[in-house]
């Protein structure tokens, strides 16, 4: 049976051939090209006789490959394969009934023709699915790297964040706290993770009744919440923070916690109190221009008539009270021109000055300040200093700086005193005061940008960190030495202008 069945199918093999290759390009729909067609009947005809022969699988499973990439390529499917397979029998079923010249069955001749081919869709069905499975495999591993790398990502951002990110679930206890969260509270995630959302609270009915409000507007709100409030740090520090409060929901839309992003706003509400003050002080620059011009006028008439008064009278006492009058005229003459001077526009393009004029505006400024009750001003000034090239302005008000941080030493009470000198390469001001002084603490930190020991609202911690950088701009160096009760000593180094 076998030697007739390889006869039957190498004779007609030409045949069959065609004949299965029309039932497929009749079906295919355009699917494959008619050249494609034709060398799948081919090879599969061939595929098939080598099976009745040999029985070797090798080359069948090596075609079967080949025939694998062609048909996904080409989009096939499953059953659409089959079709294809399905075809060759009734094609072999139609020339073995049309040529039998033998006395075989042609339903026997068929049935072992059709085992080859089924085996053959067999393999093919088990490349097939194994193929698949690899491929749904790979999916897997590739969408599994990738959410572990958003994962990863995710973490990363939440934990090196600037802001603090945290969680609170249903019953109110913190589930995740980051990084950012740590380094603005002072707790670590240890310290955190299971405590009430309360913890971070400073005390007060106010912000407990602001927490209350936050659950309810959020249990109630699909878009995140935003708030300006405060909260405590671990060390007892009370910090101005931004919340953004979003829903967390479940599957079904119901509240399951919320989450949190807090930033500090400390800072941020520092300086903006220190440019409301700039914006406030030259405001006050423009009036007191406006109020020095509006009084010198009068001022002048005053003291021409003073003088001719002086002149005309004969009594001592008067003459005496009118040189009293005259003094005082001076005098405010002098804090008009002072204030004049203030608020005149900053210049920031270096001059040669001499550094003795300066010293005496910024003490005769100082001198009317509201905190200045029973102060000894000494002096020491060397009358013929050696100029310097600096800002006029900035240093004035550098001086200004140092000398009211002096008069908040000593409380209004007590002695400030100013020296000058100098060598071959530098000049020297020294302004010391008998003041509370400073421990080391203080000192390591006092030219830190808004670092201050006076009481909120009282300073902004920049006078001094402005004051550095001019001294630093000027090519210059600025010491202090300060003992606890004892006072300070603030020295200012500048090189002489060659």
């Amino acid at each position: 049976m076998k030697q007739v069945l390889l006869e039957f199918l190498k004779r007609y093999e030409s045949a069959i051939s065609e004949a299965w290759s029309q039932q497929i390009i009749k079906n295919i729909n355009g699917r494959l090209s008619e050249s494609q067609v034709r060398t799948f009947v081919d090879s599969i005809i061939a595929t098939v006789i080598e099976q009745i022969e040999n029985r070797d699988y090798v080359l069948a499973d090596q075609f079967l490959i080949d025939i694998y990439t062609l048909f996904v390529e080409e989009h096939l499917n499953l059953l659409e394969i089959s079709q294809l397979f399905s075809q060759g029998r009734y094609s072999i079923l139609e020339i073995i009934e049309k040529k039998n010249e033998t006395n075989f069955d042609p339903i026997t001749m068929l049935s072992s023709v059709d085992q080859v081919i089924e085996q053959l869709y067999a393999r093919y069905g088990m490349l097939h699915q194994d193929a698949q499975m690899k491929e749904v495999q790979r999916d897997r591993d590739r969408l599994a790297s990738k959410l572990e790398l958003n994962q990863r990502y995710l973490k990363s951002i939440l934990h090196s964040s600037d802001s603090a990110i945290m969680v609170v679930d249903n019953n109110e206890k913190f589930i995740s706290w980051n990084k950012g969260a740590e380094r603005i509270f002072g707790y670590t995630e240890e310290e955190i993770l299971g405590k009430a959302s309360s913890f971070l609270l400073p005390d007060g009915k106010k912000y407990s009744d602001e927490l209350d409000q936050i659950k309810e507007l959020t249990k109630n709100s699909h878009s995140t919440n935003f708030l300006e409030t405060e909260r405590k740090t671990k060390d007892g520090r009370i910090l101005s923070v931004k919340l953004s409060v979003s829903k967390l929901p479940s599957s079904d839309g119901k509240y399951t916690g919320r989450s949190i992003i807090i930033k500090d706003f400390t800072e941020f509400k520092k300086l903006q109190a220190q440019i409301d003050q700039s914006e406030k002080l030259a405001v006050i620059g423009q009036l007191a221009a406006g109020v020095a011009h509006e009084i010198g006028n009068p001022l002048a008439s005053i003291s021409s008539l003073v003088q001719i008064l002086q002149r005309k009278c004969e009594d001592s006492f008067l003459n005496e009270q009118l040189v009293h009058i005259k003094g005082n005229i001076d005098r405010i003459s002098k804090i008009v021109r002072e204030l004049v001077d203030f608020s005149r526009p900053p210049s920031y393009e270096l001059a040669i000055q001499d550094i003795s004029d300066i010293i005496k505006t910024a003490l005769g400024i100082v001198k009317y300040d509201k905190r200045v009750h029973n102060v000894k001003f000494e002096n020491e000034i060397h009358p013929n200093m050696p100029t310097v090239n600096i800002a006029a302005d900035q240093m004035l008000q550098v001086f200004i700086n140092i000398l009211i941080n002096a008069l908040d030493a000593i409380k209004g009470n007590g002695v400030i005193s100013v020296k000058s000198y100098f060598d071959n390469k530098n000049i020297f001001i020294e302004i010391s005061d008998d003041g509370i002084g400073m421990d080391k603490s203080i000192l390591d930190k006092i030219f830190d940008p808004f670092f201050t020991t006076k009481e909120v609202g009282k300073g902004t911690g920049l006078g001094l960190s402005v004051s550095y950088g001019i001294i630093k701009k000027f090519k210059g160096e600025i010491e202090v030495q300060s003992i606890p009760e004892k006072g300070s000593t603030f020295k200012i180094i500048l090189p002489i202008h060659a």
